[in-house]
């Protein structure tokens, strides 16, 4: 992981702050980690091109060019933007060991990232992010 990255956020609000700018979905998924349901996403299924960005921040984080169909009920990426866009960090909860994907520039909850999958993608690697935590900018808008 890098924890180097994690020490300190370069987009820091109190949470009274962040309450006021999210709506209380949002800052379930982006500020305490939840989970939105799955296939319940805007993202889930769009095919449009453009940038997703952190929605918390704008951070643009991935491009529809890295999206692909995974048929598992969230948005998938098989690689972020850039590797310094995303804070990867170990996930014990839920009985489990996962990677959390954050964002770097706020440290918001993205979803998780998981290996060797079998979806053939570049990296075999699937950024399964919540579409609650992202906003599509679509090409051209950028």
């Amino acid at each position: 992981m890098n924890p180097e990255v994690e020490a300190t956020p370069r987009v820091v609000k109190s949470e009274d702050e962040w309450r006021q700018q999210l709506t209380a979905e949002e800052y379930a998924v982006l500020r305490q980690a939840a989970t939105e349901r799955p296939w319940t996403g805007e993202y889930t299924d769009t095919k449009t091109t453009g940038a997703y960005e952190c929605r918390a921040c704008g951070t643009e984080l991935f491009r529809s060019d890295t999206k692909f169909e995974s048929h598992c009920g969230w948005p998938s990426f098989w690689s972020p933007l850039a590797g310094d866009k995303v804070i990867l960090r170990e996930d014990r909860a839920m009985g489990m060991v996962r990677v959390e994907v954050l964002c770097a520039t706020c440290h918001s909850h993205l979803g998780h990232v998981f290996e060797g999958e079998g979806y053939g993608t570049p990296t075999d690697q699937r950024y399964c992010i919540n579409s609650i935590s992202l906003r599509l900018v679509p090409a051209g808008e950028e």
